[in-house]
């Protein structure tokens, strides 16, 4: 379906991929993974012609369509779902507007017996066949369909998609895509701004409905259940695996492997060769075998390894100012769009130092009252912010405000202020952006690159209330698990918008579940709030009806403390789990000691001088009973692990 022939593509003369071939046939699923930077999102503009290669050919035959969903769109904010939705059959649309022309011509013309009339009949006939073809008037039903399928109701159709968050926008873009039917789906970071529940109906939709996918993805789960071939982008060329990304996983390990034994012999054999050149350059009698040896290491392919991606940010929040005692306080807050409540009664107050979670599924007002806290849009009801609290907002487009013409470096002169000006370059290359890097224009980044650009200018003030909409969006797994420790670290307040149960797990002590027009606090971790609805996630959360659901805030004492022991129980348990943890895997470290001490005395024994050495003999006793009581402490300490980790 789409043939690809030593692609390259070089930015500023630098080699991004080279010599790159492949083919999309009908049916593939294929994952495109590689290390942040190494041209994911690119290939996919080259493989939709939205960028053109420095060289190469990407073949695509005339009768084949290609839906591409980006990482950043430019969304319409001047119509309604339904017409925007409308928008995926406008060639559909245009063509019954010829039909229409065409009707028209016929019954106003009475020249029925020429030439020109049989010629517009015969048209007519023919694109009439041809639209019938297409669909014809059912493409309505089919928007319909495809919105209802997505999450919407009917008296949301024609609702303005301005009232409408991020994650439903997405949606919106999504179903126009679907309809369209592509031959080939281009998806970069599809997941990004959908919740669980509309994630699990695209995976099938894609194991259903898709003829062929290319996508890009963070979302590990997503793309195991999706894909069935894996292309990886490494070291300027590309790797190919027919297998889902768990098992490439494994195959690209021990590839690697074999890589690094094959790499090591290959270096001992060019430091023979040169040290043998040496030593006899000059010795009339070995000069052919050292020219020999000249011509061989001139001949040598050097073998390539495969980058492994070290590099990781480093974040750390500024000292922060100290706030008052209750940096946010909601009395009975609502925020109506219509005749549309988006929530109501929302009462709440958020203490000084307090991590907390705002999850719910896409629409049920979390950022509509980011919006309310950051004072950007109209409520009713009294939203006090605390005394001396200073905001940081990280919002879901954060990344699309950024300014594309201005290179990194510029992006962040503009802001910085004071010793900080004198400090960008450190910044810069604390967020992997050091050196030539920092030159880049921000319109070339990719969806990561750019949310960690857009965290440093949420650095550059020193605040202390952090609010979050969803942040890890774009970010790989490295870079979440440092933002997860910053956030921890981080001695003020903060609220995190966020679906991923891994992110908030041992960073909120509170959550706030949205849902039905209403805000429900619960006291605890991501945990505790999972437990308490019987759930193990919080998509199945927010679709469960438990029999004991906490009230608004006004909690009975009792349930409580409850929680508050509920959480200190389930913190005492980790603690334990990784205790545990530690313990074993230092025993498997002295273990793994022992007995390559007790191989390499083995090894000593087989040479007649050392058969009768007492001291080898007994340093060798010694240690054997050593590695028989850290084996038994080993056995001791793992099922002690494992009775902990079946207990929570």
């Amino acid at each position: 379906m789409i043939s690809v022939e030593n692609l390259k593509v070089e930015f500023a003369a630098k080699p991004l991929f080279h010599d790159v071939s492949f083919v999309v046939n009908d049916r593939d699923r294929i994952a495109l993974v590689g290390k942040n930077g190494a041209g994911k999102s690119t290939m996919l503009k080259i493989l939709c012609g939205l960028q053109q290669p420095t060289d190469g050919t990407v073949a695509i035959p005339n009768d084949q369509t290609i839906g591409y969903l980006p990482q950043v769109m430019k969304l319409s904010d001047d119509t309604t779902v339904m017409e925007e939705t409308r928008k995926a059959f406008a060639g559909t649309i245009k063509m019954k507007q010829r039909l229409h022309q065409m009707q028209h011509q016929m019954s106003s013309r009475t020249d029925y017996e020429s030439d020109e009339y049989l010629q517009l009949v015969e048209k007519f006939t023919q694109e009439h066949d041809r639209y019938m073809m297409l669909g014809g008037d059912n493409y309505e039903a089919e928007m319909e369909r495809m919105l209802i399928g997505l999450g919407f109701e009917r008296s949301d159709f024609e609702r303005p998609t301005k009232e409408f968050s991020g994650g439903w926008r997405m949606r919106i873009e999504l179903a126009k895509i679907l309809l369209q039917n592509p031959d080939v789906l281009l998806l970069d970071e599809p997941t990004n701004h959908l919740d669980i529940e509309s994630i699990q109906w695209f995976e099938q939709f894609l194991a259903q409905s898709a003829k062929a996918v290319v996508l890009v993805s963070h979302d590990r789960a997503f793309i195991n259940n999706v894909t069935n071939r894996t292309i990886e982008i490494t070291c300027g060329h590309i790797e190919d695996y027919k297998v889902k990304y768990d098992e490439y996983v494994v195959l690209r390990a021990e590839r690697r492997e074999q890589q690094m034994r094959a790499y090591e012999n290959q270096q001992k054999e060019i430091a023979d060769m040169k040290d043998f050149i040496e030593r006899f350059r000059y010795k009339p009698t070995k000069s052919v075998q050292v020219q020999s040896r000249i011509k061989q290491l001139a001949k040598i392919v050097p073998i390539e390894v495969d980058d492994v991606d070290n590099s990781a940010m480093h974040l750390k929040f500024p000292p922060c100012l100290r706030s008052g005692d209750y940096p946010v306080i909601c009395d009975d807050v609502k925020k109506v769009y219509g005749e549309k409540t988006i929530f109501d009664h929302v009462t709440f107050t958020i203490k000084r130092g307090e991590k907390v979670a705002f999850v719910g599924k896409n629409g049920e007002g979390k950022s509509t009252l980011v919006k309310c806290i950051m004072g950007e849009i109209p409520f009713t009801g009294m939203l006090k912010i605390g005394h001396n609290v200073q905001i940081g907002y990280f919002a879901q487009n954060q990344a699309q405000l950024l300014n594309e013409e201005l290179t990194i470096y510029d992006t962040i002169d503009r802001v910085a202020t004071g010793d900080m000006r004198l400090k960008i370059n450190d910044l810069l290359g604390a967020f992997m952006f050091g050196g030539e890097t920092s030159e880049k224009k921000v319109k070339v980044l990719s969806g990561g690159e750019r949310s960690r650009l857009a965290m440093i200018l949420l650095l550059l003030q020193p605040v202390n209330l952090l609010i979050l909409d969803e942040p890890t969006n774009h970010l790989d797994m490295p870079s979440k698990d440092v933002l997860k420790e910053a956030i921890k670290a981080f001695d003020g307040t903060v609220i995190v918008v966020s679906h991923d149960r891994d992110f908030l797990d041992g960073l909120v002590s509170k959550v706030y579940e949205f849902g039905e027009a209403k805000v429900k606090e619960h006291l605890g971790g991501i945990y505790d709030y999972l437990r308490a609805h019987n759930a193990d996630t919080i998509h199945e959360a927010l679709e469960g009806h438990p029999q004991e659901v906490p009230t608004e805030v006004a909690t009975p004492e009792p349930v409580v403390s409850e929680n508050k022991q509920s959480f200190e129980e389930h913190k005492a348990q980790q603690k334990k789990i990784r205790k545990a943890q530690k313990a074993v895997a230092d025993s498997e470290k002295r273990i793994t000691k022992m007995e390559t001490r007790i191989k390499a005395l083995d090894d000593l024994f087989m040479s007649p001088e050392n058969a009768s050495n007492m001291e080898l003999v007994t340093e060798y006793t010694s240690t054997k009973e050593c590695l028989d009581k850290e084996n038994q402490y080993w056995m001791e300490m793992s099922e002690v692990l494992e009775k902990l980790e079946n207990e929570k």
